[in-house]
């Protein structure tokens, strides 16, 4: 048996105007995608924006259904979105923010294990590093490479070599 250690690093920022202008502006517009969701069930409601290689800025919302699990997270709307419309475009970053009756939390939002994996997925699709920027009012997380979030990925590829 061998033992090993993993570290993630991270940067932490207590207000978005600490952000640089590209990510302020796509945390903004997560902002603004927590207005257009669905969650009469969980009263959390969660916006996400896609920033494209290209410059266009994708935004999704988490939409829930009454059959629960047949909603979708803000993450994957977006990038489900941006992938069908711009197939042969990468994908830069991905910013989440979450609220509750109308107002931003203020603690920083994380992807659930679905989202973490679809977007470890794309980062391996396009081979360059999706920055993830996970807002709050008072806390924000910025992580260089989606996949830091979910380490030990479902890999297709790895599986089938072993």
């Amino acid at each position: 048996m061998k033992e090993f250690e993993i570290n993630i690093k991270a940067k932490r920022y207590n207000s978005i105007t600490e952000l640089d202008e590209t990510e302020r502006k796509l945390l903004e517009a997560a902002n603004k995608a927590t207005a257009t969701s669905y969650a009469p069930y969980s009263k959390f409601n969660v916006g996400s924006a896609v920033l494209l290689e290209n410059g266009e800025i994708i935004t999704g919302s988490n939409q829930e259904n009454n059959a629960y699990p047949s909603g979708l997270c803000a993450e994957r709307v977006a990038i489900f979105f941006a992938n069908a419309k711009y197939p042969d475009v990468a994908i830069k970053a991905i910013a989440i923010s979450s609220a509750v009756d109308n107002k931003i939390n203020d603690a920083e939002v994380y992807p659930c294990g679905a989202c973490r994996q679809v977007m470890v997925e794309s980062e391996n699709r396009q081979n360059t590093k999706i920055k993830l920027i996970m807002g709050g009012v008072k806390s924000i997380i910025v992580i260089e490479s989606v996949s830091l979030m979910l380490p030990f990925t479902f890999d297709l590829d790895k599986m089938m070599n072993m």
